[in-house]
């Protein structure tokens, strides 16, 4: 048996939102992702439901390489979702989502990301998984998802309305 120490790094990161958290909520999904986020297409979904649930598996592929997500915790009541990504001999990631009010008609959305290093290829990517990168990325989440909310329409990748 192998014990390490693991190379891992956490972000957190809190959005403003423009609409109330069971808005919000059912858009954390693998399937109603699509309808806001630019460049999120998810290549295979296994759930019961045909949305997220608990113990639904999705699969993405990222410049060729594929991750698999296991959604391991999916509270309607109380906004929260937690899931587990692996991209097999490089990461392990825990990202967790808590949606709660702020107004009768906005939400704050708190995530963490935690990556952990699976290989010396593991660790360059957790390296890079810096704060500038971690901001950049949460900020055009909370900007796609915010003009969904607000509009009903996704922007492109370059933060304009698809027409």
């Amino acid at each position: 048996m192998n014990v390490l120490p693991p190379v891992r790094v956490r972000r957190e990161y809190t959005h403003n939102l423009v609409a109330a958290p069971d808005a919000v909520f059912p858009m954390l999904c693998p399937v109603r992702e699509v309808e806001w986020e630019s460049d999120w297409d998810p290549y295979a979904v296994y759930s019961v439901t045909g949305v997220a649930e608990e113990d639904c598996v999705f699969i993405t592929r990222d410049d060729g390489i594929e991750s698999i997500w296991v959604i391991t915790l999916h509270d309607t009541e109380n906004h929260r979702i937690e899931m587990i990504k692996v991209t097999p001999g490089l990461t392990s990631a825990k990202l967790e989502f808590t949606v709660e009010a702020d107004g009768d008609e906005a939400s704050r959305m708190h995530v963490a990301y935690t990556h952990t290093a699976l290989s010396t290829e593991g660790r360059k990517a957790v390296a890079e998984f810096d704060e500038e990168r971690w901001n950049a990325f949460m900020q055009k989440m909370e900007r796609e998802l915010n003009h969904y909310l607000g509009m009903g329409d996704p922007l492109d990748d370059v933060g304009h309305r698809y027409e």
